[in-house]
């Protein structure tokens, strides 16, 4: 490390510094973590590259306000820790966000740098800060601010409901979060891979929640265990619904009923929240054939293919039914799945599942397509060509098309506000529902999104939630 005592030269490389990985070949075979990390060296030379914009393009792109320039100052001057706690002033979640957030299409798209060469690799700095914090045991205990005597229930233990729960706390508020399942984490604990997301990193920042006051409650399922209006009742000014979108979406063809269908939710849940990939020292076994097809192009998709092939499948199918340019996954999950071996069946869509006499799968009918005009969502339309079906022979299918948010939560808060496809209706900015004191983010009002998207909305419902506390008073 330097001590910012010299004067350094800025590194005008029109590339990235390259971040180190597993070799593909023996990583598609194991859960270890793909992307290993920068370097002490690898970081501060990566800071160098930035600018320090005075109107910080960067940040404007950050859904949690990261104030950018200043902490990659810090990197680049070897003060690491105090990177991070520049980082942690508004982002509760470092080392989650340095490792999927998709900078790409946030922060770095709006680097100066990126008009001529790469852009800085905020997220590789981002990661790097907080595993060099959380590893050398340099994580400030936050001052406990004090006590406004008011409760806070915040409903899901996801982004947005420990962002919010957070932020709350920060002010001065007492919170509750109330978890589903047994363990805290949401997203982060089932949905993502420990590849990309080691999940002793995601439980180490949810305990600095703990420091700062926030209790969580798992096992404990709002609308059955308790009601929105027990809560009231039992002296919460306020709930914030931070469900996530948990049920899936289906393709509603012939065969799907079949004995090796999955969701892409309950496989990812059983090889992440339950361990299978390391069956039988965890007795959640999945059996999966020797070819797995799994229909989608989101990051959920990338995850159960990549899964998939680490626990055994020896071919594995991305099958979609636009194109490569329209891949909605982020293009390093691309990279990385062709890296290890994932075929991609682009242009095709599945019109039947197919079946052996015993129920079992064994095959999948495909019709391949073509693209039209752009259609609402600004992505060229899919169109079937006719004649062109053809048959996948495959063992197993997994269906990676999205989900939308569980009913429970609409079902038990009545004069509760949601749109055709169940997902709670709120002010994008405020988090604000049809009724009064009840706010909501993430997933649960916008459908799958990204992590920090769903963090985003936690932080702007906490403010409005403080606001709205504070008016009352």
């Amino acid at each position: 490390m330097q001590d910012g005592g010299d004067e350094v030269m800025p590194n005008m490389s029109l590339q990235k510094v390259a971040m180190p990985e597993q070799d593909p070949d023996i990583r598609n075979g194991n859960f270890d973590e793909v992307a290993l990390g920068y370097t002490p060296e690898n970081a501060i030379e990566e800071a160098r590259r930035c600018l320090g914009c005075k109107n910080k393009p960067c940040v404007a792109g950050c859904p949690v306000y990261v104030q950018i320039p200043e902490f990659i100052k810090l990197v680049e001057e070897g003060k690491f820790a105090e990177g991070y706690e520049k980082i942690r002033e508004t982002n509760n979640l470092p080392a989650v966000c340095g490792r999927v957030c998709p900078q790409e299409t946030q922060c770095e798209q709006l680097c100066v740098r990126a008009i001529k060469g790469q852009p800085v690799g905020i997220g590789r700095l981002e990661r790097f800060v907080a595993d060099f914090a959380l590893a050398n045991d340099l994580v400030k205990k936050p001052e406990k601010p004090q006590s406004k005597g008011k409760k806070v229930a915040v409903i899901g233990s996801g982004p947005a409901g420990l962002t919010c729960a957070a932020d709350l706390a920060k002010l001065g508020y007492q919170v509750m979060i109330f978890e589903g399942l047994q363990t805290p984490g949401g997203v982060l604990i089932y949905g993502i891979p420990e590849f990309r997301l080691p999940k002793e990193l995601v439980r180490r920042e949810i305990e600095t929640l703990s420091e700062l006051g926030v209790e969580i409650e798992v096992n404990t399922v709002v609308g059955k265990t308790a009601s929105v209006e027990e809560l009231f009742n039992e002296g919460y000014k306020a709930v914030f619904l931070g469900t996530g979108a948990g049920l899936p979406q289906f393709l509603g063809v012939e065969g799907e009923n079949l004995n090796g269908v999955f969701s892409a939710n309950e496989f990812l849940t059983r090889v992440n929240l339950m361990r299978a990939y390391r069956f039988p020292e965890y007795d959640t076994p999945i059996k999966l054939g020797e070819k797995v097809a799994v229909v989608g192009g989101g990051n959920v998709a990338m995850d159960a293919a990549r899964c998939a092939k680490r626990i055994g499948a020896k071919e594995v199918y991305i099958v979609y039914r636009r194109s490569e340019v329209e891949l909605p996954a982020r293009v390093e999950e691309v990279h990385h799945a062709k890296e290890e071996g994932i075929i991609f069946k682009l242009l095709c869509n599945p019109t039947k599942i197919l079946g052996d006499t015993k129920g079992n799968v064994c095959g999948m009918e495909c019709i391949e397509m073509t693209l039209g005009e752009p259609d609402a969502s600004g992505r060229r339309r899919p169109i079937l060509k006719p004649g062109s079906e053809f048959v996948l022979d495959l063992q197993t299918v997994i269906v990676a098309i999205g989900t939308t948010p569980n009913p429970l939560i609409k079902d038990t808060i009545p004069g509760l506000e949601t749109n055709r496809k169940g997902c709670v209706v709120a002010d994008e900015k405020t988090g604000e529902t049809s009724l009064p004191g009840i706010y909501a983010g993430g997933d649960t009002v916008t459908g799958t999104a990204t992590v920090i998207l769903a963090m985003g909305a936690g932080k702007n419902a906490a403010e409005a939630i403080d606001r709205y506390l504070s008016e009352k008073t």
